[in-house]
């Protein structure tokens, strides 16, 4: 695995931890999702650089970028991109977003045609009912459950994570992940991220219909969607029905189905098929 150049950029009036590994062709901006951090771009960004020039962020109030008290919506994380496009130099590069991510790079694809070559929207974006959505806050509610808990340390803080069936099995890229997004504090080691912020995120969330924004989207655009649920079968955060739908409503859209993969597994472990359709689609 080659080790990242850790990065500030300036965001819309925050600073911005990038995650940054070299590469020759167009540069991969890669936007994470809820409570995730930069690192989870591990996996891919060793697959595709030094092809590709890959740059992965901390959403504000993730990892090491700046954590404002408020300003946590799709809305927000559009200007920071901008922002931070502007700031490296980054004309027109792929935009590529994992669940959250892929709702923020779709607003941002739709929102800004000229600045995006083409969109990759890993397992999210499509707009989900209130039942279905209800499904997948249960399905990632171990991951939201350590925020604000302290940890006596390290170990104890991975040991229930490490016993979840949805990010089995246990991995490198999983320790570097977790080990990430902990700080030292008194009693030991919490999680960087605020529950605050995750909660005014998700309620900004549930006001935005993502359906309003494909046929804006004018870049080439892939959807690789995980296939398995995360604690239930049905807890898909991309179920077929929205996906076929974005598919065909994005203009220039490919859907893929990346069979026997879950919405973490998709990024964390290795898959044929993935890499596959996302070496095609990027040329």
């Amino acid at each position: 695995m080659s080790e990242p150049i850790m990065l500030k950029a300036n965001g819309d009036g925050v600073k911005i931890q990038l995650a940054v590994w070299e590469g020759k062709g167009t540069p991969i901006l890669c936007v994470h999702g809820l409570t995730a951090n930069c690192r989870c771009w591990d996996l891919l960004a060793s697959s595709l650089s030094p092809r590709h020039k890959v740059l992965a962020m901390d959403l504000r109030g993730r990892g090491l970028s700046d954590s404002p008290p408020s300003g946590y919506s799709v809305e927000n994380h559009c200007k920071d991109i901008l922002a931070l496009m502007d700031d490296q130099g980054l004309e027109r590069p792929v935009l590529m977003g994992h669940s959250l991510g892929a709702f923020i790079s779709l607003v941002f694809a739709a929102k800004h045609p000229q600045r995006v070559d083409r969109l990759i929207l890993v397992d999210g974006g499509g707009k989900l009912s209130e039942a279905q959505m209800t499904k997948v806050f249960a399905g990632i509610k171990p991951s939201l459950d350590r925020l604000g808990k302290v940890f006596p340390d390290f170990e104890s803080y991975v040991a229930l994570l490490k016993q979840a069936p949805f990010l089995q099995p246990w991995n490198s890229f999983f320790e570097t992940y977790f080990r990430y997004e902990v700080e030292d504090v008194e009693g030991g080691v919490r999680s960087r991220v605020h529950p605050k912020h995750i909660e005014e995120e998700t309620v900004n969330l549930r006001k935005v219909d993502s359906r309003q924004f494909y046929n804006r989207v004018v870049a080439p655009t892939l959807i690789l969607r995980a296939t398995k649920g995360m604690l239930a079968e049905d807890d898909l955060v991309l179920p077929a029905d929205v996906a076929e739908g974005m598919a065909r409503e994005i203009p220039n859209a490919k859907k893929v189905d990346v069979e026997g993969s879950n919405h973490y597994s998709i990024l964390f472990q290795p898959n044929t098929v993935r890499d596959k359709f996302l070496f095609g689609f990027l040329g």
